[in-house]
């Protein structure tokens, strides 16, 4: 039996409805990155082509500003990465540059803080997706007489600042304060 191969063939030659079945879908604005911007954040800026308006590693003042070249100090607390990245294409464009080309980047997390009974106290990097047995896990593990049911949340947007009992699955944002009590035998 004899083979033959077309060696001008490429990926070109399949099939537009079967490309579209194997590369993924883009996904809509409205489910892209919902993590909101605040005091603490490092982000870095680029403005393709542009390097006199790029910023490496800045860090949100407590206000949740920044200052930019052109625009001054922006309010940017509350806001995503892509609402940031709208804000400065939309200052530069016309005024300072033709068609800038931004890009904004999470360089660190604000942390989040957890005490009690773990093995090591104190203020961690928050990364997305965490929970709560990743925060302890992270802060070196419960101590021999931590309680797995005695955990609770402070959120840091809550402006009551009330401790909510959680589990160890449940999710923990930037700021976010965790307490893991004691338990009695």
């Amino acid at each position: 039996m004899l083979l033959t191969t077309n060696v001008n063939a490429s990926i070109f030659d399949t099939p537009q409805a079967s490309v579209a079945q194997e590369l993924p879908s883009l996904k809509p604005a409205s489910t892209l990155s919902n993590y909101k911007l605040g005091a603490g954040d490092i982000v870095t800026i680029r403005v393709f082509g542009e390097d006199e308006l790029s910023r490496e590693r800045v860090k949100l003042t407590d206000a949740g500003t920044l200052q930019y070249p052109v625009l001054g100090e922006i309010v940017i607390k509350d806001m995503t990465t892509g609402d940031l990245q709208r804000l400065i294409t939309t200052g530069l464009k016309g005024r300072y540059l033709v068609n800038p080309h931004v890009a904004v980047f999470i360089e660190e997390y604000r942390p989040y803080y957890i005490n009690g009974m773990i093995t090591s106290a104190g203020g961690y990097p928050f990364q997305p997706g965490l929970t709560v047995l990743k925060a302890i896990a992270l802060a070196g593990g419960f101590k021999e007489r931590a309680s797995k049911e005695k955990i609770f949340v402070i959120r840091a947007d809550d402006p009551s600042q009330a401790q909510q009992k959680v589990d160890l699955n449940t999710l923990i944002y930037p700021g976010d304060i965790i307490t893991v009590q004691d338990s009695f035998f």
